[in-house]
């Protein structure tokens, strides 16, 4: 537990501090009367309100909507199912401002629904849960469909032999032992939503605001530290109370799984049903997840004089005449890739020994820990991001002309994911075999690599991926940190939308469409990649005696 408290302490604890300090604290003498102040605004009541609802009904509607797909990607085998994969997670390593801007060209003036129909929904909470649906259908599918994928089916066709039929079978057996994955996933989902900016910002209308975008505008617009330093404290009580309800929920249904390599439990698509189910989830999939994307890509080559690859051509070129960049705008793409690469790798580490330290002890600190690897999901990236400026900017913590400065903040954020993946698999590893082969010998580290890790290491894979994702998209805390020289591709495509002209417009398109292809091209390596269990390490909880000498030795 001390690397991943350490690191927690400096690079989140210390600034989110820093900079509540900076806002209630005058002349050394704290001013707690300020909170009730706040709170008391009719405004503000209204603005905690919306927040609330709106993340309810968003993670009911996306468990909803993504759990089909979950089911289907860890069940189900088929011809293309690692492009689905990997094209189901592209939507959440887009830039929220890119999220909202496709969303707009659907449902707002002039776009589709309104050009075929004459609906428009931007203004309306429908395009904000729409979205939301859009951008976090990824979270359910991959963080449930991966332990999902390792259950071993036999338990469920041993309850249907038994008399129990198809959806009993599930609700009795499967649904009991995915809860933590369930709750893992809807936590994680409520506190994206909770925390929504971007999407809120440009599909909500003036009128329409979350606790996120009530924190931007108190800070950088009015430059009231004080109001956004209550409302920051606003989230941490609200996301501590969350994460509470959450552990008392699942710290119970958590145990010993009979886990299994994912190809062994996944079967070919038979009968009417299944296969509506596979089509019901793929005409999802087109519609919520592939028309948004779309709308970018035919966007990126849409210029003035028809169809081209203009746009791509000037992301090479640097506007000598007040451009919006130091730099040529495709330099932001390998900024990204190195930014992400450094971040997938501290929340890995980071996150591997948060995990384990999780599944060995138990009690209170140990909840705490693992409450406290949730906050930065919960709290506003705007205060992460002015948090890092203030805090750190004294040896021997002088960051901010470091580049390492924005792979930790993204790194802060790929964390959590790390852990709550293989949290739920590490735990369903059954302890008798750790403790067969200490008592045979093994080292505790030789334990880890010859017992854990073979049966551990889809689901490290997969924390991974999602890591690298979301640091790829991350835009929040990176905007205020990334060097105006080194712009990542989230910061570049928010600076070319601020700005008027159909060419800034165009290459910003241009570059969402690149991020995109970035994205896919790295998950769908990462699908390629076939992590099977050691032939010495059995994945089943009622394994033999042998089977954990072997394991073992």
């Amino acid at each position: 537990m001390a690397v991943p408290l350490a690191f927690f302490a400096v690079f989140f604890a210390h600034p989110v501090a820093a900079i509540v300090g900076r806002g209630l604290r005058i002349d050394g003498v704290w001013q707690f009367g300020r909170i009730g102040e706040v709170l008391g605004r009719d405004d503000l009541q209204r603005v905690l309100w919306f927040t609330t609802w709106q993340a309810v009904v968003s993670t009911v509607l996306t468990l909803l909507i993504a759990l089909p797909g979950a089911y289907v990607l860890a069940r189900f085998s088929f011809p293309g199912k690692k492009l689905l994969r990997a094209v189901v997670t592209v939507p959440f390593v887009l830039p929220t401002v890119v999220v909202g801007s496709a969303f707009l060209a659907l449902v707002g003036r002039g776009g589709v629904l309104d050009e075929l129909w004459g609906v428009r929904l931007d203004g309306t909470v429908w395009a904000i849960l729409l979205a939301h649906v859009f951008f976090n259908y990824a979270v359910v599918v991959r963080t449930v469909g991966g332990l999902w994928g390792q259950l071993d089916p036999r338990q469920e066709e041993a309850a249907r032999v038994l008399g129990a039929g198809r959806f009993t079978a599930w609700r009795r057996v499967t649904l009991p032992v995915l809860t933590p994955a369930v709750a893992a996933a809807a936590l994680m989902v409520f506190l994206f939503t909770f925390t929504s900016f971007g999407i809120v910002q440009i599909l909500g209308g003036p009128t329409t605001a979350t606790l996120e975008v009530e924190i931007y505008r108190q800070t950088a617009q009015l430059l009231d530290l004080r109001t956004a330093a209550v409302l920051t404290l606003v989230q941490f009580a609200v996301v501590g109370t969350v994460l509470a309800v959450h552990a008392r929920a699942v710290r119970r249904r958590e145990g010993a799984l009979r886990l299994v390599d994912p190809e062994r439990a996944a079967r070919p698509v038979r009968g009417a049903g299944q296969r509506a189910l596979l089509a019901g989830v793929l005409l999802t999939v087109a519609v919520l997840l592939l028309t948004p994307l779309a709308v970018l890509v035919e966007r990126s080559f849409d210029t003035s004089g028809g169809y081209g690859l203009d746009h791509y051509r000037s992301l090479g070129t640097l506007d000598e005449a007040g451009g919006a960049f130091l730099v040529p705008p495709i330099e932001a793409v390998g900024n990204s890739l190195e930014y992400a690469l450094a971040a997938t790798a501290v929340a890995v580490l980071v996150g591997s020994l948060a995990a384990a330290a999780l599944t060995r002890r138990a009690g209170r600190l140990t909840r705490g820990f693992d409450a406290l690897l949730m906050l930065p999901l919960g709290v506003s990236a705007v205060t992460v991001g002015f948090g890092f400026l203030i805090a750190l900017d004294e040896p021997p913590l002088d960051l901010r002309s470091s580049w390492i400065l924005v792979p930790l903040a993204q790194a802060l954020v790929g964390t959590p994911f790390v852990v709550r993946t293989m949290l739920p698999v590490l735990r369903a590893v059954d302890g008798r075999l750790r403790e067969a082969a200490a008592v045979l010998g093994a080292s505790p580290l030789r334990v880890w690599r010859e017992v854990d890790f073979p049966l551990v290491s889809r689901a490290l894979l997969i924390s991974a991926g999602f890591a690298f994702a979301v640091s790829l998209g991350e835009f929040g805390a990176t905007v205020f940190l990334a060097r105006p020289d080194q712009p990542t591709l989230p910061v570049a495509v928010a600076r070319l939308l601020s700005r008027p002209g159909e060419l800034n417009y165009g290459q910003a398109m241009a570059l969402s469409t690149i991020l995109m292809v970035v994205c896919a091209v790295a998950l769908f390596l990462l699908e390629r990649i076939r992590v099977r269990p050691s032939s010495s390490a059995s994945p089943s909880a009622s394994s033999s005696a042998s089977s954990a000498t072997a394991a073992a030795f």
